[in-house]
């Protein structure tokens, strides 16, 4: 009878805190989407950080939002099983954005963000890989739709003036602005003035340009429509031009276009440490001996752009200018680099190279006494001072072209007079499509 009594009392208790474990889990069903999922152990699954749980999305009580990120290695699979996303959600993401984004070609930091109802059916998804490339997945009329967004943006037409007291890059930097604006400006002029020798001190410049902004942070600079170098003995201009005869280039206040087939510096930044000359005691030998070229000095493994397109007579190494490339151009003119590190892979005697194309490294290799490149130009076997040299401008407006010019720049000149110091001249909203995009400097 004592034993009937202990069998139906355990028998009682067990019933009891059965019932109690039923209504719990019945009531957890009803919550899927509680908080406390975040510290669940869940097989098969990964820790995630507080952020990254499901939480209230829009403060509609029944709907949840998943945020999260591509780490080093990830594939969208595994990042989305990382942070919790439903495996059958999973597999409506990939086939959905797979249809409109290359799913091999993602990037680490690329950013997610998932929105499920209470049934964990799939509101909506965006995948952003920049800020210009945006996709969504989006449920209307209960069907799942993906596409690549339209982007707003605010561009900013900014004046921008200054004066060198150290460097040119400075100039800009202590402006806030970034050193991209600075080697595209370098560029511009760079058939005119070598930006990286012949800067001094109190030399002006002013510059009108294009920023770019989404919601309210800066992503890139767009066009530069005007720079201008002024020093005690020289002024130098150049005014963005299209008209509906020929795609966009610089021009001076006379229409004639900015750049020649030649440019004035192979290295974006360079500090000239020799000058071209018929004497000069070599640093090494200690011999006098012509110096028939400039030295550039740079960091090792500066790039080297090809002056101009032409192709490749000489890459190998020669006596004291250690590694050395040799290009040939047209009309008679050959441009020599040397003491390279190293050449561009793929590059050979024999290939054709473009204008501003990479075909080496600085380098310190031959006679040298550090890090720097040896550059000449010869025309016709005869070898020029590459600072002083001038060339025929590429092309020149005339007649109608030409005054349609002058008015364009007329107006540009007005609004930039009207604008003081480094300020803000024009504010305008750019819708970006999903078929356009914005090459950013």
């Amino acid at each position: 009878m004592k034993l009937y009594r202990t069998f139906l009392f355990c028998f009682v208790i067990f019933l009891f805190f059965g019932g109690i474990s039923c209504l719990v889990n019945r009531l957890d069903q009803k919550q899927k989407f509680s908080a406390n999922i975040a510290n669940a152990s869940i097989p098969g699954t990964y820790p995630v950080d507080q952020a990254q749980v499901r939480r209230p999305f829009d403060n509609l009580e029944n709907f949840f939002k998943i945020e999260g990120k591509i780490d080093i290695g990830d594939s969208l699979n595994s990042s989305l099983t990382r942070h919790q996303v439903p495996g059958h959600v999973q597999a409506e993401i990939i086939r959905l954005l797979s249809s409109c984004l290359d799913l091999k070609r993602l990037h680490a930091d690329d950013r997610f963000s998932v929105i499920l109802d209470e049934s964990e059916r799939l509101v909506k998804c965006s995948y952003e890989c920049s800020p210009l490339e945006r996709y969504t997945i989006e449920r209307k009329n209960d069907i799942l739709t993906a596409g690549r967004d339209a982007i707003d943006l605010d561009v900013q037409t900014v004046v921008f003036r200054t004066i060198i007291e150290s460097s040119l890059l400075n100039a800009f930097l202590d402006q806030g602005e970034k050193s991209s604006l600075v080697y595209e400006f370098i560029d511009i002029l760079s058939s005119k003035i070598d930006l990286n020798t012949e800067p001094r001190k109190g030399d002006r410049i002013e510059a009108v340009f294009e920023k770019y902004y989404k919601e309210g942070s800066f992503i890139g600079y767009g066009r530069i429509l005007y720079v201008r170098y002024q020093q005690d003995d020289c002024d130098h201009e150049a005014f963005y031009y299209a008209s509906g005869k020929k795609p966009g280039f610089y021009f001076d206040s006379q229409g004639r276009e900015i750049g020649t087939f030649l440019i004035k510096s192979p290295v974006p930044v360079g500090r000239l440490t020799s000058k071209f000359t018929w004497h000069r005691k070599h640093p090494i030998l200690g011999v006098v001996r012509p110096h028939l070229g400039i030295d550039l000095a740079a960091p090792a493994g500066t790039p080297i752009m090809a002056a101009a397109d032409g192709r490749v007579q000489f890459k190998g190494t020669r006596g004291g200018f250690g590694k050395q490339v040799i290009l040939s151009h047209s009309s008679g003119y050959k441009t020599y680099y040397g003491h390279l590190c190293r050449f561009k892979k793929g590059l050979k005697r024999g290939s054709r190279v473009s204008r501003k194309e990479i075909i080496g490294y600085v380098g310190s290799s031959g006679l040298s006494t550090g890090p720097h490149l040896d550059y000449r130009i010869s025309v016709n076997g005869v070898f020029k001072n590459p600072l002083t040299m001038e060339f025929k401008p590429k092309s020149i407006l005339k007649d109608s072209e030409l005054k349609t010019f002058q008015v364009e720049r007329g107006k540009l000149i007005n609004k930039i007079h009207q604008v003081g110091g480094h300020n803000v001249m024009q504010v305008r909203h750019r819708v970006l499509q999903p078929d356009e995009t914005i090459a950013f400097l």
